[in-house]
């Protein structure tokens, strides 16, 4: 009996070792087929054939980037650990020498777009590590490769098509388009559509440089959030506790749709109260988020400013690290 068991182990060992490449050469084939066609819709949606041509000549398929895809820690960690990785004391502490660094630049941006240089030094910090990590994959591949792919297809090829664009109106310079997995590029990482919408030329030098420019940078990420409706100096969210059995349909789960917002004086009747014992200080409407899911862990009380967050990435948890950094900076 064990050498039967140990006889189809190896059996199906040797065929996952036969079968993987052929289904890594399968997807190569149906990619570069989807690319074929690909330019062809390209061409339909104005792109000049150079670009086309040469832009997209060197795309590939990146197995790697569906693996991303599939495993974000947006996922897979809990609220507490995804938090504590992104706001903790020694990234403020980075962030505060850089202000220090930087001082009148960011008053200036912050005085421009009315947006706190503390929220942009969060952001900063959170999405690159302040530069440090801006992404090495080959950003047309990667969209290739998340337009090919079926999950979030029609996102994927907007963004691939914007891309063009912005390459065929030499915006962006396609020698220096290295950045996330999913497409996102520079100090902020901006995606296609954003960059297009909302970055700016700040140091003006008559080129948007999200990358090598610190001033462009900025001001693009404050010039981004300060469209989207952010408001100066209203709260982003409070950690609050249940003291009462609360209807499950009231507490937000998920970043898609934020529901059921009440001002702060019918949350406390409803046995809503601050983490820390404190009271309140705004009666503001708010919406219950439980990023987990689950009784007994984090839960937060989050006003309209949080979900501007959202609109930069729909994820509840990212959108609880960004506002706790920027207290942490703020303190």
């Amino acid at each position: 009996m064990f050498s039967i068991i140990k006889i189809f182990t190896l059996c199906f060992i040797l065929q996952v070792m036969f079968f993987t490449p052929l289904i890594k050469l399968k997807a190569e084939e149906n990619f570069n087929s989807w690319l074929v066609s690909f330019k062809k819709y390209a061409l339909t949606k104005g792109i000049s054939q150079q670009t086309i041509n040469d832009t997209l000549k060197n795309a590939i398929y990146l197995e790697q980037v569906i693996k991303y895809d599939r495993k974000q820690p947006e996922f897979y960690e809990d609220t507490k650990t995804y938090v504590n990785k992104r706001a903790n004391p020694r990234r403020a502490k980075e962030a505060i020498k850089l202000f220090k660094k930087n001082e009148n630049l960011f008053n200036d941006v912050e005085n421009k777009f009315n947006v706190e240089k503390e929220l942009l030094l969060a952001l900063w910090g959170i999405e690159t590590n302040f530069g440090k990590h801006v992404g090495k994959m080959d950003i047309i591949s990667s969209l290739a490769t998340l337009s090919y792919d079926m999950r979030r297809r029609d996102f994927f090829t907007s963004q691939l098509i914007i891309l063009l664009e912005l390459i065929d109106n030499k915006l962006i310079d396609p020698s220096s388009l290295y950045g996330s997995w999913a497409g996102a590029f520079g100090n902020f990482q901006f995606m296609p559509s954003t960059i297009k919408s909302y970055a700016i030329d700040f140091d003006g030098n008559n080129k948007i440089e999200l990358k090598s420019s610190i001033k462009d940078s900025l001001a693009s990420a404050a010039n981004y959030i300060s469209k989207i409706g952010w408001k100066k100096n209203q709260p982003c969210f409070y950690s609050v506790k249940l003291t009462k059995n609360i209807k499950k349909k009231y507490i937000n789960t998920s970043a898609r749709k934020i529901s059921y917002k009440f001002k702060i004086s019918s949350w406390k009747k409803k046995g809503v109260v601050k983490l820390d014992g404190s009271n309140f200080d705004t009666n503001l409407k708010a919406a219950l988020i439980q990023p987990d899911g689950k009784p007994d862990t984090p839960t937060f009380l989050v006003f309209e400013n949080y979900e501007k967050i959202l609109k930069w990435n729909r994820s509840l948890r990212f959108g609880i690290s960004v506002c706790t950094l920027s207290n942490m900076i703020k303190a």
